[in-house]
């Protein structure tokens, strides 16, 4: 048996799905669905069982779960507006330490979901407490615990593996809303009036041209069971190694489409010393643990990813 939390979210999902291409059908997601909709992106997925999210921490704190293969800990709330810290906490923080200490002490691997949140504007991006300044209580969270990590699980005799996810685009993000990738919304854009809205300069970054690292998030599954398989630990980031521009990821999707054009808006000014401009993944650490796949230009991820969208579609 394989636990995913989260795995009615985005990645948690094509987690499930990447699980089941394996031929693991033993999987127990664990989820909130109190937004119900998200049941779309499991709803092609074989699973064992289901368990809400309250439920499967109360049988982890009182022992009275059956222990798994391995656990995949994708579950928590990744709105970067959300700015209750006591809730944050709790469901970033705390959550994932009791299922840490679970783990350790039975010694299931745990591969959970970290940020690049965390860097905060940069502009270093590589895993080290110099680099760390996250922008928020979401990326403050997800600091919290990697540090937490770090104290704790140096000495596990069972892989604890924390991934730092860049700006993950993909299938079965549509849940998300206001918070789903760029890909997402501007497909959505082109869609409804033909143009994609970028926001203007800033930072010192011409119009559409801010950077950041982009990653198609079958490339994030690919990671995540390799690192099941090669019992890895570590903290690691996890982007292509290389930024591209908004631009260009505009330009994939109108491409794609075969028509469209781009619109700049002004730059919001709630964002303004709370927006990445840039980030880059260093990969360097991941690259000496032995991973060796090479990771999708945005040019490819998004082609493969519009490929398949109609389906991953609201309905009207």
């Amino acid at each position: 048996m394989i636990v995913v939390t989260g795995g009615a979210g985005f990645v948690g999902s094509n987690i499930v799905k990447g699980l089941n291409a394996r031929g693991h059908d033993d999987v127990v997601v664990v989820d909130d669905l109190t937004d119900g909709a998200k049941f779309r992106n499991i709803a092609d997925c074989a699973i064992d069982d289901y368990l809400d999210k309250d439920d499967f921490r109360m049988r982890i704190r009182d022992r009275s779960f059956d222990l798994p293969h391995a656990v995949f800990h994708q579950g928590a709330c990744s709105t970067t507006t959300e700015w209750d810290g006591r809730f944050m906490l709790d469901n970033n923080f705390e959550y994932s330490k009791q299922l840490l200490h679970y783990c350790m002490q039975h010694k299931v691997p745990f591969i959970y979901a970290s940020s690049a949140s965390v860097y905060g504007m940069g502009p270093g991006f590589s895993e080290g407490a110099h680099n760390e300044q996250p922008l928020n209580v979401y990326g403050y969270s997800k600091l919290l615990f990697d540090q937490y990590v770090r104290r704790h699980a140096a000495d596990a005799v069972s892989p604890v593996a924390g991934l730092r996810y860049f700006n993950v685009y993909g299938p079965r993000e549509q849940h998300k809303g206001a918070m789903a990738s760029v890909v997402w919304h501007f497909n959505r854009q082109i869609e409804a009036d033909g143009e994609a809205r970028l926001f203007e300069g800033s930072d010192g970054y011409a119009d559409g041209e801010q950077r950041r690292d982009f990653i198609y998030v079958e490339d994030v599954v690919d990671v995540n069971v390799w690192c099941l398989d090669h019992t890895v630990s570590g903290v690691f980031n996890l982007g292509t190694g290389r930024s591209q521009s908004f631009n260009d990821i505009a330009n994939a999707v109108i491409g794609w489409h075969g028509k469209g054009k781009i619109r700049y808006i002004p730059f919001p000014d709630h964002l303004m010393g709370r927006y990445q401009s840039f980030t880059e993944a260093d990969m360097t650490a991941l690259r000496e643990a032995g991973y060796t796949a090479e990771f999708r230009p945005v040019e490819q991820g998004v082609r493969d990813y519009l490929d398949q969208i109609p389906g991953d579609r609201d309905p009207d």
